[in-house]
């Protein structure tokens, strides 16, 4: 579609739009991050309609050895084969990675998504999450690890 990147620059401009080319993933914090990233989900992809997708979410979870309270901030793409059916998706993340005390514990597990090609607006989704409860309580802590990575799945 005209005036919108390939998918295969996503992972790129994401990298871009946390660093601004300048900051290593380390050094992000939640709030900065956030906020970057949601400017990063307005700028449109080449997908089919439907297959742009955010997605916030966290929980306590133990994929790569102990458990760990994971902030993940998450753009889907949707890529279609030749013939314009499913062949799988493509995921960027920006997680933040926490030791899993109690008070981060106490949140339990929530996501919520945005889909570009809907009725929803993103600054309207973005808005809303921004201001839920969750965000006091993540500042309070320091992450042990930011992540920033593409997987196929």
């Amino acid at each position: 579609m005209a005036g919108r990147l390939p998918v295969d620059r996503a992972e790129e401009r994401l990298h871009h739009a946390l660093g601004r080319g300048r900051q290593t993933p380390a050094g992000l914090d939640p709030d900065a991050a956030w906020r970057r990233f949601v400017r990063f989900g307005s700028r449109r992809f080449d997908t089919a309609p439907g297959g742009d997708g955010l997605l916030l979410q966290y929980g306590t979870y133990a994929f790569e050895g102990p458990p760990l309270f994971t902030l993940d901030l998450a753009r889907q793409f949707e890529i279609n084969d030749a013939a314009g059916e499913h062949d799988h998706f493509i995921q960027l993340h920006c997680e933040f990675r926490y030791e899993p005390v109690p008070e981060l514990r106490a949140l339990g597990q929530f996501e919520d998504w945005f889909f570009h090609d809907t009725d929803d607006e993103l600054d309207r989704w973005a808005d809303g999450l921004g201001n839920r409860g969750f965000w006091p309580i993540v500042r309070t802590h320091r992450p042990r690890e930011v992540r920033v990575y593409q997987e196929q799945v």
